[in-house]
């Protein structure tokens, strides 16, 4: 199609296959440039980093990388003149269907319809109100696109008067053929005219470099073909129903469907619970690039944090990982989002979703160090069982001092966190899969609100709390999982562990930061199971599993203070918790070292 007035032999004469073949073709370019672009950042450019360190290295890094987003554009732009073909053609269907269903009826009732559209009938015997039959003699009418109005009765004229003549019975006929032609015609001249401006939109800059304007033309050619071919997509993007639902409205797409939601509509597609992980990790990828250039033009200290996150996020996807990673989400809502798993948590059996706590936000922090917590955790578990995933959950906003720590931040991300569960369990493809919720910090009290609230934590078997401030119960059997299926690991140094009540804690923490809080306990009439948000996790009240750790480093001032606090993970640092953690995640407990309870 070509925008131009169409006539209705055209409509007729149109085979869509024709398009809908072009647009394979296109899908075939936007393929290989994809395979092209990960051959560009997994090999080349990835053994390039591993084996040279000099300025002409660099050099041809910067090459290789300005390569890889020309494939990265081909493959977005490409993908969307699949998408637009295929929506034409789709779109072209339905009234091409109502024309033909109007020239057979034409043809059936014996009239003519002529290259302009119009429409003759024959002559036809008519009875008059007198009872005398006359001949009613044939014509030419013309069709109108409007809706038709409720015809008179035959023997009555248009004007509601009892004529010397009544209609010609064919007249009737033609003008709703006529009528339906034009319906017809006006109706694919919108679709043609709407995919025409589209698809003239879908040219490239000028130049081999993908600049600012480029992906500012992504982002737009992206929008305007999720506005054209939305019918053709079909429903909506179901982000109100729950995650099994999503799961099943996934699986009833076809493959087009399907691929062309993950190019066109990436940013819906990444963050929805319940669609399967390599989808979400295939639109991430291709949002990823998006969201940063919609940050760098955006300025500001908050979005060079986050865009500086997402460079360091986009550089480990390029880099090989052991184990794979999968983008789950990113999103720079708040203080940022993330959602990565080392593993694929679809296929695997065992799953662990951890949430972090204080001070956690998108930034350098959070992909040099929180990320590895979880893919140390997935190596852990591995060593036991290799169909282990571990994902680190960054979904809500962490409190970022220990001073404005409410039960705030844990209730509105609770609902989140179990949204995200469910879909794990709506995506997980063994029979009885077993998951782990970890909540490190203030984690841990978002995950313990999270495993209280009705129905608890979907798919949740066991529940590790680590560096915990409480959460919000006095009991572990409050957590829905049996207290033999609560874990808690807490280092004798880590301040966090100990504090008090929130009234105590704050003076505590006025006098001498971490180092006020343990003196601070000892000046209040306080039991010693009680923390900030509740029963100590470690305590013998609480009554969960604790398993060993190592106590950390002294609370000296000039040692920072929190590092006993950040070092459950890490088995340079703490080898047996990250065993133990690693233990749990693999269903393991049996073989986990434990500790007596405070």
């Amino acid at each position: 199609m070509t925008g131009a007035t169409l006539t209705w032999q055209q409509l007729r004469d149109l085979r869509t296959s024709e398009l809908t073949e072009a647009g394979d073709a296109w899908h075939q370019v936007s393929n290989r440039s994809d395979a092209d672009r990960t051959r560009v950042d997994r090999a080349m450019s990835a053994k390039l980093r591993e084996t040279q360190e000099s300025e002409s290295a660099e050099a041809a890094l910067g090459r290789l990388q300005r390569l890889s987003r020309n494939f990265q554009y081909l493959h977005s732009e490409c993908g969307l003149v699949r998408t637009t073909l295929n929506g034409l053609a789709a779109d072209l269907a339905e009234p091409q269907t109502q024309l033909k269903n109007a020239l057979a009826d034409a043809s059936a009732q014996g009239l003519t319809v002529h290259e302009d559209g119009s429409v003759s009938y024959p002559a036809a015997e008519v009875t008059d109100l007198a009872g005398t039959t006359k001949q009613a003699p044939g014509g030419l009418v013309r069709g109108s696109a409007r809706l038709p109005l409720e015809a008179p009765p035959l023997g009555v004229s248009p004007g509601g008067f009892p004529g010397l003549l009544p209609l010609n019975p064919n007249q009737a006929k033609a003008q709703s053929v006529a009528d339906r032609v034009a319906r017809a015609l006006r109706s694919a001249g919108e679709v043609d005219a709407r995919y025409a401006k589209t698809l003239t939109g879908l040219k490239a800059e000028k130049g081999l470099d993908v600049t600012e304007a480029t992906l500012k033309d992504v982002r737009r050619d992206t929008a305007d073909v999720r506005g054209t071919a939305g019918t053709y997509l079909g429903e909506d993007v179901p982000t109100d129903r729950s995650p099994a639902e999503r799961k099943k409205w996934w699986d009833g797409l076809t493959d087009e469907q399907r691929e062309e939601y993950l190019e066109v509509a990436p940013d819906l597609v990444g963050g929805l619970d319940g669609i399967p992980a390599t989808a979400r990790d295939e639109a991430n990828r291709t949002y990823l690039p998006i969201l940063m250039d919609e940050l760098s033009r955006e300025g500001g200290d908050d979005a060079k944090t986050k865009l500086d996150a997402l460079h360091g996020i986009q550089k480990k996807l390029g880099e090989p990982s052991d184990p794979p990673m999968f983008l789950l989400g990113i999103g720079d809502e708040g203080n940022g989002r993330a959602i990565v798993s080392y593993g694929n948590p679809d296929t695997s059996r065992n799953v662990s979703a951890y949430v972090p706590g204080l001070g956690t936000k998108l930034n350098e922090e959070f992909v040099e160090d929180t990320m590895k917590r979880a893919q140390d955790t997935a190596k852990g578990a591995r060593r036991h069982d290799p169909s282990s995933a571990s994902i680190i959950w960054l979904g809500y906003d962490a409190p970022q001092h220990v001073d404005v720590m409410t039960k705030g931040d844990a209730q509105r991300g609770a609902p989140a966190y179990n949204e995200f569960m469910a879909g794990l369990s709506a995506t997980n493809q063994n029979a009885d899969p077993h998951v782990t919720a970890i909540g490190h910090s203030y984690g841990s009290l978002t995950v313990g609100t999270a495993a209280q609230r009705p129905g608890g934590i979907p798919g949740a078997d066991d529940i590790i709390l680590l560096g915990s401030p409480g959460v919000d119960a006095q009991k572990a059997t409050e957590l829905g999982v049996g207290k033999d299926h609560v874990f808690v690991g807490a280092a004798d140094n880590d301040p966090v562990t100990h504090l008090p009540s929130k009234d105590e804690a704050a003076l505590g923490w006025i006098t001498g930061g971490p180092l006020g809080v343990l003196p601070a306990r000892d000046l209040f009439d306080i039991g010693d199971d009680d923390v900030y948000f509740g029963k100590d996790p470690a305590s013998e009240a609480f009554d969960a599993r604790r398993f060993k750790v190592d106590d950390g480093p002294a609370m000296v001032r000039e040692a920072g203070g929190f590092d006993a606090h950040s070092q459950y993970f890490t088995p340079e640092l703490d080898p047996e918790s990250a065993k133990n953690i690693g233990r749990i995640v693999a269903g393991r407990p049996d073989l986990i070292t434990t500790e007596e309870h405070r």
